[in-house]
């Protein structure tokens, strides 16, 4: 049944989509006899933990959430975060007429609406309503144009969501057993993660190679002006015809790819210049072609979020969350697409815009089409663009801050795609001479000029690289000919060094993983998301740094899940999941042969292919429940185990890495922490020979002259200290047991220079400075939050550490004389100033808080992530910081539960029922006390962090 004015007239429509932001919108465009809520995301999904597992449910499929022996069965369960507005749309629904499931129209989206179905089982016709952009027009069109549920979406979604299930729960118990508990791994954040490691491990294996080579000035004789300058670089390309030796020609391990070119060190540069000091030079060919450069294509989601990275400073994360606030307001068309085609209506808009303000001289004289790119595009509704039928400028949004920024972006990109080629010259000349001592030398420089700047004048894409040469810019060479003479104005020799590949930032990762055709472009944000916040990766900078405890993960994996860590296997994985999105596979027996093995089911994976979902070179569906068994063969310590140089090992242990030489317990054993911010290609072979060079351990300070104890200084897991060594006899436990004295060291003392005289006077504290006129004594005490003074329960802060010995009576009188500060004490000076916030356009600063730096506009305050510092973090970062905190909204508070009243029981003359029903209550609390001991109890044993 399709909606009808008759039914708008006379019921009453219920419209769910999944954001409370998007509901609002589109309630403003339906009017009255529709009522729009949210379903706020899934509200239901698999099992986070065996306590949500109705109690049906044994063995496997309890700890899994999916019954693997009965065609992998998901348990899904309402969320407990979700139940009460699972209620709240049931009564809604009772009240309504029509069902319209209004989620956004990707895999899923579709499967956020079958769940709808599933769990408020509808007893109205139920439609589909579908729409790429939140406008009046489209809404209401979609309301008029429902379809039916797509069940092969939903069967491919449900698929991915069983493999990740699989995957994450049986792989990341390997690594907790193997490596650190907490751990996770994912068939995508594994590969990513890999990638980040194995660009690492080139930087680390790179060998340097240093070459010279030459640049000339050369002038024309002529004077100057912008369009024939007067004079030109250029940098030597041959000598005798031998091809000078650039970066490109030297391989990873510093050596020459090639003998056939030319490789100056610094003498012969030096030498061949001076050499060419008096040389008279010519131009010896002027080349020049046509340059054409075509638009390009508007905005996917992967390219959204590398060219927001490139032009704004912007993570993944932080561009999809502002991307979706432009979406849900109206501003955008949906931002998860893989699609670049432009609907009519968008090309129409577009083109009227360009002739609007460029004028007709930059309209193509027909529209331009984009075809798509991306293998197995899901998802392709059409491109990122400006919604509506025409374009609102970014100044006609209203917009301010991040959303004004994105959206500019998008509307530029689209503007320009349509728009006509840039066109020129591109100019190549040559210069040679002969030098002193005979030999030929030949300089090249290259030139672009632009004649008609066509959708430039719109639009430039930013570059990764950031020496790389944007596409509008000119350099203008002299107008020469074949044959004229040039003069030498000044010839330098330069140094050079080749560098080692950049790490992967962002932008570039979600470039590598979309080449490799691994995963899907609308989950790279959140793979990104997961591999820092699990400690795998860190930022320095915008670079992603894999952390030491990356490898030994990546390391465990290579060597005994080789298969599924492999790029080709994952690619592949992705193509059969798209191919049952088309119906061309089935999803259970595909399930079956990659659990199981080839046989497809329990008992089958024996010798029936599970190899080769390790390291095998057969079916690249093998058994994992077979890898995941077998874990006899995995060496704990060896795959945590990485030789730096010199006998000296790095592992990766409980407590994070360290540097270790020799074997435990035995003579000249070494070991030392490695911080755990230190890049992997930045441990040498000299920096761990200073880090075992560190003192470590205890320091023997000398022997306190009134108790005869030992002093000693320690490093302790909550920083050094110092304290006495009691002598063995004395009472450890029990009524009489005595407990070493033991200080922590002030901030400014450091463990291997520490005296004595110091260690006492620390252990002497707290030290009593006096008493008051009403004889209260005050002491001067080190806290965990610093020194303080102390009179009975008034305590106030000390602004130095120093003062704890310092401090007279008259001083701390003086301070106890102030009113007492209520609250926080006062804020502490900034360390660092970041500029004004482009959302709340308030001036950021990093402050030093309780928990380390964090950075914060007064309004939002977000502490900073592992790979940041307060020397190194950008206003860009500290934004992007804010806006990911804003976007996750405020921290939710736990409600304390209200102690139980004790209610007298009253009286009554019905006894007998007042006692059978204590006992009924009685006997309903203890089975439910049971049953929450019983599920906290497998709560605990299979929590851990999230694997998936």
């Amino acid at each position: 049944m399709s909606p009808t004015s008759e039914t708008a007239q006379g019921g009453r429509r219920l419209v769910i989509v999944e954001s409370p932001a998007k509901a609002k919108t589109i309630k403003g465009y339906l009017g009255p006899g529709y009522v729009v809520e949210a379903s706020v995301g899934h509200i239901r999904d698999l099992p986070s933990g065996a306590a949500e597992v109705p109690e049906k449910y044994t063995g496997e499929v309890r700890r899994l959430g999916v019954d693997v022996d009965h065609d992998f069965q998901p348990i899904y369960v309402v969320n407990a975060d979700k139940k009460a507005q699972v209620r709240k749309l049931k009564e809604l629904l009772a009240e309504s007429d029509e069902l319209f499931l209004a989620t956004d129209e990707d895999r899923e989206g579709e499967a956020i609406a079958w769940h709808l179905q599933e769990v408020l089982k509808p007893k109205v016709p139920v439609h589909r309503m579908v729409f790429h952009e939140i406008t009046k027009d489209a809404i209401q069109q979609a309301v008029r144009n429902p379809r039916e549920l797509n069940k092969r979406m939903v069967d491919a979604q449900e698929t991915r969501r069983i493999l990740d299930r699989l995957y994450g729960y049986e792989v990341s118990p390997v690594l907790w057993k193997k490596v650190m508990r907490g751990l996770s791994a994912g068939r995508v954040q594994s590969v990513a993660t890999r990638l980040v490691v194995e660009r690492e491990r080139e930087r680390i294996a790179f060998r340097s190679a240093e070459y010279w080579d030459l640049t000339g000035t050369f002038a024309t004789g002529r004077a100057g002006d912008p369009s024939d300058p007067s004079s030109l670089t250029a940098r030597l390309a041959t000598v005798d015809g031998k091809r000078v030796a650039q970066g490109r020609d030297f391989g990873a391990d510093g050596r020459l790819k090639s003998e056939s070119v030319l490789h100056l060190d610094e003498e012969k540069a030096r030498a061949l210049a001076a050499s060419l000091a008096d040389t008279r030079f010519s131009v010896r060919s002027v080349e020049s072609k046509p340059y054409r450069r075509s638009p390009y294509a508007p905005f996917r989601t992967t390219t959204l979020q590398q060219e927001a990275s490139r032009k704004l400073g912007f993570g993944a994360k932080a561009t999809m969350q502002v991307a979706q606030k432009l979406y849900e307001n109206g501003f955008i068309t949906y931002m998860r697409t893989d699609s670049t085609v432009l609907s009519d209506t968008a090309v129409g808009a577009a083109r009227a815009q360009v002739t609007q303000l460029y004028g007709a001289d930059y309209l193509p004289d027909k529209p331009r089409v984009y075809a798509g790119k991306v293998k197995n595009a899901q998802e392709a509704h059409e491109a990122i663009r400006p919604s509506g039928d025409r374009f609102r400028t970014p100044a006609e949004t209203g917009l301010t801050g991040d959303q004004f920024k994105l959206y500019e972006l998008i509307w530029k990109r689209t503007v320009a795609s349509q728009m006509k080629d840039a066109t020129g010259n591109s100019v190549t000349v040559k210069i040679g001479g002969t030098a002193a001592d005979g030999r030929d030398a030949e300089f090249t420089a290259s030139g672009k000029t632009i004649t008609f700047h066509g959708f430039m004048k719109a639009y430039v894409e930013g570059a990764d690289d950031p020496n790389a040469e944007l596409d509008d810019r000119e350099r203008r060479l002299p107008q020469v000919a074949e044959g004229d003479a040039l003069t030498a104005q000044e010839i330098t020799a330069d140094g050079h060094a080749t560098k080692p590949p950049a790490r992967y930032t962002e932008a570039t990762l979600v470039k590598e993983l979309e080449e490799r055709e691994i995963g899907r472009p609308s989950t790279y944000a959140s793979i990104i998301g997961t591999i820092l916040d699990r400690g795998y990766v860190f930022k320095k900078g915008t670079a992603l740094v894999p952390s030491f405890l990356s490898f030994a993960v990546v390391n465990l994996l290579e060597k005994h899940f080789g298969r599924l860590v492999d790029y080709d296997f994952t690619a592949r994985m992705e193509d059969d999941l798209d191919r049952i999105a088309r119906g061309e596979a089935q999803s259970v027996p595909w399930l079956k042969r990659f659990y199981f093995g080839e046989g497809g089911g329990p008992g089958a994976g024996e010798g029936s292919g599970a190899a080769d979902a390790g390291n095998g070179d057969g079916d690249h569906l093998g058994g994992l429940k077979e890898l995941v068994t077998d874990l006899g063969a995995i060496d704990a310590r060896e795959i945590s185990s990485f030789p730096v140089g010199n006998g000296i090992v790095l592992r990766v242990g409980r407590y994070g890495p360290y540097v270790e030489r020799g074997e435990k317990d035995q003579e000249g054993h070494q070991r030392a922490d490695v911080p755990d911010d230190l890049a992997p290609d930045e441990l040498t072979v000299e920096y761990a020979e200073e880090l075992l060079a560190k003192p470590s351990g205890d320091f023997e300070l000398g022997t306190d002259p009134v108790s005869g104890h030992q002093i000693v200084a320690k490093a302790g897991r909550y920083g050094p200290y110092v304290t006495e060594i009691l002598p063995e006899d004395t009472p450890k436990t029990g009524k009489n047991a005595v407990k070493p004295r033991t200080a922590s060291l002030f901030k400014t003392m450091s463990i291997d220079t520490v005296t004595l005289e110091e260690a006492l006077k620390l252990m002497s504290l707290p030290r009593v400075v006096g008493t008051d006129a009403e004889g209260v004594e005050i002491t001067a005490q080190n806290g965990r939050y610093g020194p303080y003074l102390k009179k009975g329960t008034d305590s106030r802060s000390l602004t130095s550490e120093d003062q704890l010995f310092t401090i007279t009576l008259d001083e701390a009188l003086a301070i106890y004389a102030q009113p007492k500060q209520r609250g926080r004490a006062a804020a502490k000076p900034p360390l660092k100033e970041l500029g004004t916030d482009p959302v709340s356009e308030k001036p950021v600063v990093v402050k030093d808080g309780r928990f380390g730096p964090y950075v914060t506009d007064g309004e939002t305050n977000a502490t900073l992530r592992t790979g940041d510092s307060v020397e190194t973090i950008t206003p860009e970062r500290g934004y992007e910081l804010l806006a990911e905190k804003r976007a996750k909204g405020p921290a939710k508070k736990t409600a304390k539960k209200a102690p139980a009243k004790k209610t007298a029981a009253k009286k009554t003359t019905a006894a007998k029922k007042t006692t059978t029903a204590k006992k009924t209550a009685a006997k309903k609390t203890t089975t439910a006390k049971k049953t929450t001991t019983a599920k906290a109890a497998a709560a605990k044993k299979t929590a851990a962090a999230k694997p998936e």
